[in-house]
C-alpha cells in the first residue's frame, strides 16, 4: 500500500513538473521571437522570474524598490508584470515626454478589478478611462469645487474651522495632554471639505472616527498589487488571502455611508438655490443638465473621489511636515518666527497673513518634494505605440511614474536627501505641472485639479499650528529621535500616529 502511495506520489510531482517546465519554455520562446518579430527597441529591463516577471519588485515600499531598480537600468525601464507590460519612469525629462509630449496618448487610465469594487465601476473622475464621459466630469469638479474662485469663496469655513481646531489644541495644553496630531490633521481636513461640498460634517464621535478608519482601509486596497490583474489564473489566491472579501465589505460599507449621504441631501432638494457641491451634482443627476449622463453611482462616485483625495491628501502633507519640523529645530525655529512676526501677537493667523509668509510655503513645497503623498502616481496607459526618448512603447503598456524618486533625482535637486526648506525661497518651481522636476499633483490631462484647494488647506493649518504653541515629544526625547516609518498604501502616511505635548 505504501509503495502505490509513493508511486502516486511520484507520478502527481511528476506531472506538475512536465506542466511547469512547458510553461518556462513557452514563455523563454515567446520572450525570444517577440522583439525580433516586431522589431521594437523596448526600455532597458532587470532580469525577471518566469511566469510573475518583475511583480515581486515592487516590495512592501514600491517607490523605494523601483528607485533602487532604476538606478541600475535607467529613468524609463521595462517591467513584465505577469502577461502585461509596464514602464517606470525615474527622471524629469522623461516624465515630460509621458505627461507633456504624448500626454493625449498616456491620457488613459490601466483597468483593475480592485478599483472597478471601489469606484463604481470606473465612474469617479480619477480613475475613468479617458473620453466624453471624464471630461464633462472633471469639468464639473474643477468649475463647481475647485476653480480659484471657487476655492477662495470658501475661505470662511477654512477659518473657523481651523479655529476650532486651536481651542482644541489650547484645552489639550491647559490639561496637559497629548495631542495626536495624525488625528487632528485627518480631523480638520474632512471637516472642511465635508462642510465646503456636503454642507456640514460627518466627522463626529465614533462614528466619524469609524468613518476615517474606513477611508484608510479603502485608500489602503486602492494602493494594493493585485496579483489578478496580471495573472488572472492565480486571481484564486485573493479569496485565499482574504483579499476579495475586504475588498467587498469596504465597498459595500462605503456605498452604505454615501447612499446615506445622497439621499439626505435629495430628501433637502426642493428646488432651492444650490450652494454646496453636492447639491449641484444631484441636479446635473437628476434633470441631466449640459447633456452630461450621470446615474446615481457617478454621484457617490465623485463623492469618494473628493472625500479619499482632498481629505487624506491634506492631511499627509500635514503629518510630515511637521514631522520633519521637529526632526529639524532649526527649520521649526525659522518658520516660528515668520509666522509670529506676520501674526503680530494675533490669537488667529489669517489667509491674508500667509501672504506675506514665503518660508510657511517653502516649508510646504520642501515636504511635497521630500514626503511626496502619493509617491507613484496614479497609472497611465498608452493608448497608442509610441516612441519616447528613443524607446518604443506598445499600445497597452502600463505607465508608473515614480514621483518620489524624481523629486531626489541628484540631477534635479541638490543633496536631495536633506529636507532643505531654503531651496525653495528664491525658486520659480511651482504647482503647475510644467516644472517636471517637482510635479507632486501630476501633470497634464490627468493632473490634479485640486491643488488650490489642499495647498489653501495645508497653509492655514500649519500656520496657526505653530503660531500658537512650541512642541515637544515625550518624556523630553531628541526631535531626531521621531521615527520616519511609513505606512503601506497608495498615499504614504506615517506608519505611527504623530503624537506630541503642547507647550
Amino acid at each position: 500500500m505504501e509503495n502505490y502511495s509513493t508511486i502516486f506520489s511520484s507520478l502527481i510531482i511528476f506531472f506538475f513538473l512536465s506542466l511547469l517546465s512547458s510553461l518556462l519554455l513557452k514563455w523563454l520562446l515567446n520572450s525570444q521571437t517577440s522583439n525580433q518579430k516586431y522589431k521594437i527597441n523596448l526600455p532597458p529591463s532587470p532580469p525577471k522570474l518566469p511566469i510573475i516577471g518583475h511583480l515581486h519588485c515592487f516590495g512592501k515600499h514600491p517607490h523605494r524598490s523601483l528607485l533602487s531598480l532604476s538606478r541600475s537600468h535607467g529613468p524609463i525601464m521595462l517591467l513584465k508584470l505577469g502577461s502585461s507590460s509596464a514602464v517606470v519612469i525615474s527622471s524629469a525629462v522623461a516624465a515630460r515626454e509621458i505627461m507633456k509630449t504624448h500626454d493625449l496618448v498616456f491620457s488613459s487610465r490601466p483597468d483593475s478589478k480592485i478599483n472597478r469594487k471601489l469606484l463604481y465601476n470606473l465612474k469617479d473622475v480619477a480613475a475613468a478611462p479617458y473620453g466624453e464621459y471624464w471630461r464633462q466630469l472633471k469639468s464639473i469638479c474643477v468649475l463647481q469645487l475647485l476653480s480659484t474662485l471657487k476655492v477662495k469663496s470658501f475661505r470662511s469655513v477654512r477659518e473657523e474651522e481651523v479655529l476650532l481646531m486651536v481651542e482644541r489644541i489650547e484645552e489639550a495644553k491647559r490639561k496637559n495632554i497629548l495631542v495626536n496630531l495624525s488625528e487632528t490633521f485627518s480631523k480638520i481636513a474632512n471637516d472642511v471639505m465635508c462642510r465646503v461640498s456636503l454642507g456640514r460634517k460627518y466627522d463626529e464621535g465614533e462614528d466619524g472616527r469609524s468613518f476615517r478608519r474606513l477611508l484608510m482601509e479603502f485608500l489602503q486596497l486602492l494602493g494594493t498589487v493585485n496579483v489578478g490583474d496580471f495573472l488572472p489564473w492565480l486571481g484564486w489566491i485573493n479569496k485565499v488571502n482574504g483579499l476579495d472579501t475586504t475588498v467587498n465589505r469596504v465597498a459595500k460599507e462605503m456605498d452604505e455611508f454615501l447612499e446615506e449621504v445622497v439621499k439626505e441631501k435629495m430628501k433637502d432638494h426642493r428646488g432651492e438655490k444650490r450652494e454646496d457641491f453636492v447639491d449641484i451634482l444631484l441636479g446635473i443627476y437628476m434633470k441631466q443638465e449640459a447633456g452630461v449622463s450621470m446615474d446615481r453611482d457617478s454621484v457617490k462616485a465623485i463623492i469618494l473621489d473628493i472625500f479619499a483625495a482632498a481629505t487624506d491628501t491634506s492631511s499627509t502633507v500635514l503629518e510630515w511636515a511637521m514631522t520633519e519640523l521637529i526632526r529639524h529645530p532649526e527649520a521649526m525655529k525659522e518658520l516660528t518666527k515668520e509666522v509670529r512676526e506676520v501674526g503680530n501677537g494675533k490669537f488667529m493667523i489669517t489667509e491674508d497673513d500667509i501672504e506675506n509668509m514665503p518660508y510657511l510655503r517653502a516649508v510646504i513645497k520642501e515636504t511635497l518634494r521630500y514626503h511626496t503623498p502619493i509617491p507613484i502616481h496614479v497609472p497611465r496607459v498608452a493608448r497608442q505605440d509610441v516612441n519616447v526618448m528613443g524607446y518604443d512603447i506598445t499600445v497597452g503598456t502600463i505607465v508608473f511614474i515614480n514621483r518620489w524618486a524624481i523629486c531626489r533625482d541628484p540631477l534635479s535637486w541638490d543633496d536631495p536627501e536633506e529636507f532643505k526648506p531654503p531651496r525653495f525661497l528664491n525658486s520659480s518651481v511651482d504647482y503647475k505641472g510644467q516644472d517636471f522636476e517637482w510635479i507632486p499633483f501630476g501633470a497634464g490631462r490627468r493632473g490634479c485639479p485640486g491643488i488650490s484647494f489642499g495647498i489653501a488647506t495645508s497653509e492655514l493649518t500649519l500656520a496657526n499650528v505653530v503660531n500658537k504653541f512650541n512642541w515637544e515629544l515625550l518624556d523630553g526625547k531628541n526631535g531626531k529621535d521621531l521615527d520616519v516609518d511609513e505606512c503601506i498604501g497608495v498615499t504614504v502616511h506615517r506608519k505611527n500616529h504623530l503624537i506630541v505635548l503642547a507647550t
